[in-house]
């Protein structure tokens, strides 16, 4: 099969804000103990965080994390995480239905990002409380002044603000799973308030609003109209969440999701649009889509697992070849949509839904999409293009024509390169790839391949890891149902 991609470096479609590849940590499962801290693994170090998982975090190159929650915040009680360890309380945790010891909270997290080197997007929690917690919360982590939670803060160690700058109005209020619950009206109403007087506490910082927490939910679009009717002049971004599988085990159909991503991404931006003409409004809302990956396998394992158990095994979804196709698919949709997508969170980080495995008391390893997503990070940075490309397209179950070439690309002015992601979806059949590129050479192919989608990485066996494609002229060729990252230089 031929393809031919055409790329002009002044087709712009908009700059890549880095925090597209942001991922997220919640009290769920083994994320937090046994994942990200686990004082008694050999590989811990003073503070109780697992080296293993900060050299591969910092690998992945994380600009921003999500954190605590995700369904957790929804009950959370923030003061619970803070000061001497040795009297917090430990409390039944409704949502993941586990038992919470509060060993990590918020002066534990903010010292791991920094670690990592990466910022914390910072979730308060409109459930069970509201905009009191929340300017608390707020004065707690970021203000200097001589004031009690300010002074709390340097009471329990800490001078400097911890000066987070982005911050979520709860998770997924319009999901009935969703501890308090709430109707469009009673979101957007607690979430202007919290809104005003988070912004009022720090002027400075960035604000999310929920959106639907899955386009197939009944009420999205209405969701989105009514929260932004209370909400468009106090926020900055409104969220999106979506996660895909592949229950049918149709590979194809699986592989076109990012099509469906890029509807949702599309819809949800005119949705924006509209009640910005309403408003007469000057701002443009722009989107946060700070829940994304794949997950089926293990999607109703909560229900199942023993009650009350301290960070339980939940959720680790064993990823294979065929999922890291459509994580690498559904980052190119991000940079396909960098004009209107600022923030996203790959969901989520260690153990749970993860690139990131580890083993209590062991070691940790990287699965398949951990790949896709560290090549993106390091280098899909710059000024997502506008190409064109001919090749083609199979008709998937739901009669939609999808290319069996699958790209992004994107101009780095500073090291002068334009750097092309490509997946081929293809089961059968490779491509040869004739790009129309005019002053640039191709210097280097990083491929990701295996003849077994099913195939997964194990501890001490990884399997799946990318190789380095010798470079000549000529046309490329990529591999069938393979992904694929192409540099180009001057």
């Amino acid at each position: 099969m031929k393809a031919t991609l055409t790329i002009d470096k002044d087709h712009q479609i908009g700059n890549i804000d880095r925090r597209i590849y942001g991922s997220f940590i919640e009290h769920l499962g083994r994320a937090v103990y046994g994942g990200i801290y686990e004082p008694t693994n050999n590989n811990a170090d003073e503070c109780g965080f697992r080296r293993d998982v900060l050299d591969m975090v910092r690998e992945l190159n994380v600009p921003i994390v999500r954190y605590p929650g995700g369904n957790f915040v929804s009950g959370y009680n923030w003061e619970d995480g803070i000061g001497d360890k040795s009297k917090r309380p430990r409390k039944m945790e409704l949502a993941w239905l586990s038992v919470e010891t509060n060993e990590v909270g918020v002066d534990e997290f903010q010292e791991w990002a920094k670690r990592v080197g990466s910022e914390v997007m910072m979730a308060v929690n409109l459930g069970t409380r509201g905009p009191d917690e929340a300017r608390n919360l707020i004065e707690y982590c970021n203000s200097d002044t001589d004031t009690y939670y300010a002074n709390l803060r340097r009471k329990n160690g800490f001078e400097k603000p911890f000066g987070f700058k982005l911050w979520c109005l709860g998770n997924e209020m319009d999901g009935d799973w969703q501890i308090c619950h709430k109707t469009a009206d009673e979101y957007g109403r607690v979430a202007t308030e919290a809104a005003k007087v988070l912004k009022w506490v720090d002027p400075s910082i960035e604000l999310v609003a929920c959106g639907s927490s899955d386009p197939n939910m009944p009420t999205y679009g209405e969701w989105e109209r009514t929260v932004l009717d209370h909400t468009y002049d106090y926020v900055d971004y409104l969220s999106l969440h979506c996660y895909y599988g592949n229950k049918a085990k149709n590979t194809p159909d699986f592989l076109a999701r990012a099509e469906d991503m890029d509807k949702f991404i599309k819809n949800t931006a005119k949705i924006c649009d509209e009640i910005k003409a309403k408003k007469n409004s000057d701002k443009t809302l722009m989107l946060s889509f700070d829940e994304w990956n794949v997950w089926y396998r293990t999607k109703d394992e909560e229900k199942t697992a023993q009650r009350w158990q301290i960070a339980p095994h939940l959720l680790e979804e064993k990823y294979t070849f065929e999922d890291a196709l459509l994580v690498g698919c559904m980052l190119m949709t991000l940079q396909n949509n960098s004009d209107r997508v600022k923030v996203a969170c790959l969901a989520q980080l260690v153990n749970v839904i993860a690139p990131i495995m580890t083993e209590n008391d062991g070691g940790a390893w990287r699965q398949s999409i951990f790949y896709p997503y560290m090549y993106a990070s390091l280098y899909g940075n710059g000024v997502a293009l506008n190409t064109s490309c001919e090749v083609n397209s199979y008709k998937s179950s739901e009669g939609w024509d999808i290319p069996y070439l699958y790209t992004s690309s994107i101009y780095n002015s500073e090291n002068d390169e334009i750097v092309v992601f490509a997946v081929n979806r293809s089961l059968d059949e490779k491509i040869e790839l004739d790009i129309k590129l005019e002053g640039y050479e191709l210097c280097s192919h990083i491929e990701l391949y295996s003849s077994e989608l099913d195939a997964s990485n194990e501890m001490g066996n990884e399997r799946i890891k990318p190789e380095e494609r010798k470079v000549s002229r000529g046309e490329i060729a990529l591999k069938e149902h393979s992904w694929n990252m192409l540099i180009f230089k001057r």
